[in-house]
């Protein structure tokens, strides 16, 4: 019984030693999240361009401007780039596309609050023309 006792207290311990060292681990994993640009989460979303259709899915807004974004009209179209910006208190996105009819075609946008949209210009490349346009939040 003894022997027993002992064994089920070690056991207990290395289970207990396995738990705390599993909370540390992910509280250090939490810290390289994306919740450490708080601002820039309201950017995540699927935005919809009322005017079109199109798609800009804005999935993750990492630490040092780093964006993941897909566009879809209605099939997906390569994403060359992607970043968002904080500058005077105004979040700010910049998707570049690059593929067949989307050489170089770029979306130039700022986040309005208020709105909740995101607003700008698109530039498209193969017509050399800029238009004025907007995403709303998909819901």
């Amino acid at each position: 019984m003894k022997g027993l006792l002992g064994m089920l207290g070690r056991v207990t311990g290395a289970l207990l030693v396995t738990a705390v060292l599993a909370g540390l681990c992910g509280q250090a994993g939490a810290a390289s999240q994306p919740a450490e640009q708080p601002e820039a989460q309201r950017l995540v979303g699927r935005w919809v361009r009322p005017d079109g259709g199109y798609i800009l899915d804005l999935q993750e807004a990492m630490k040092g401007g780093r964006l993941k974004a897909a566009y879809f009209n209605p099939r997906p179209i390569n994403v060359a780039k992607s970043e968002w910006r904080e500058k005077d208190g105004a979040l700010t996105v910049f998707v570049e596309l690059r593929d067949v009819n989307y050489p170089g075609s770029t979306y130039t946008l700022q986040y309005d609050r208020e709105s909740d949209r995101l607003k700008g210009t698109y530039y498209q490349a193969v017509e050399k023309q800029t238009f004025r346009i907007e995403f709303a939040r998909d819901r």
